[in-house]
């Protein structure tokens, strides 16, 4: 079995910065895409960000140049850098990684999620 824990939301001015944090533990061989996406009140949840094992990324175009994602790969925990937040970047962000367990069992797990506020 494979969790996630996030840290690092809250509120924040537009303009502002908060960095987002996802630790992944338990039955892990090895992990490879780590990523974050989030989910507005009444949308659809939809990708922030993905790192990939090789050090490719994708963003979503509303992020670029002011989100970055990071990994700590000894530690299997990735990171999201978000500078010059906007209101419409309010939302619940939830880690998503895709680790081998011990077991050699292909698996994909999400994080309980953590609230971004961005005030205007």
């Amino acid at each position: 079995q494979v969790q996630l824990v996030e840290s690092g939301g809250g509120l924040v001015q537009a303009g502002g910065s908060l960095r987002l944090s996802c630790a992944a533990s338990g039955s892990i061989y090895s992990m490879n895409a780590m990523g974050w996406y989030r989910q507005a009140p009444g949308k659809q949840r939809e990708l922030v960000a993905v790192l990939g094992t090789g050090g490719i990324t994708n963003y979503a175009d509303a992020v670029k140049g002011r989100f970055t994602i990071s990994r700590a790969n000894a530690k299997n925990t990735v990171y999201l850098q978000m500078d010059s937040l906007k209101p419409e970047d309010t939302a619940v962000y939830y880690c998503n990684a895709k680790p081998q367990s011990l077991s050699g069992r292909y698996l994909e797990v999400w994080g309980q999620g953590t609230l971004v506020t961005v005030s205007s």
